[in-house]
């Protein structure tokens, strides 16, 4: 599936790419992108709470944070929330390969989740599946 990216959303795409300091340090400067292939699949993924339901949904997303970032073909995850729309939530997930993302999505905790939008969210989650690039080599 394909969304339109607000200009909110672009702008935390930026930020959530970055690693965290700890991670950096144990890296070195920028040490934390050569891990990241180039070509590597991404996905930038939203839903939106349903009215009155936005704690909920937080409550029931806040667990893959710690799931998803200890699968060992998961390379980048963050999960966001709209400062001005509390119940709106991005994703930003980096994984090896298409394959390596489906497996993911496989998991029973994932599908567990999924399970639970019907009543927690407006619709469903809406995705965009991109590529990473790398800088060309000099």
């Amino acid at each position: 599936m394909r969304c339109k990216l607000g200009p909110w959303l672009a702008a935390m795409m930026m930020v959530s790419v970055m690693a965290t300091p700890d991670a950096q340090a144990e890296a070195g400067p920028g040490g934390f992108y050569a891990n990241i292939p180039d070509g590597a699949f991404s996905v930038v993924a939203e839903i939106r709470a349903k009215p009155g339901k936005e704690a909920e949904l937080r409550a029931a997303t806040l667990p893959l944070i710690g799931l998803v970032r200890g699968d060992p073909k998961n390379l980048v995850y963050f999960l966001q929330e709209d400062r001005q729309t509390p119940g709106h939530f991005a994703f930003y997930e980096v994984f090896a390969s298409e394959a390596d993302f489906e497996a993911h999505n496989a998991k029973p905790y994932v599908k567990a989740w999924f399970a639970k939008l019907p009543d927690l969210a407006e619709g469903t989650v809406t995705a965009t599946k991109m590529q990473i690039l790398t800088e060309a080599p000099r």
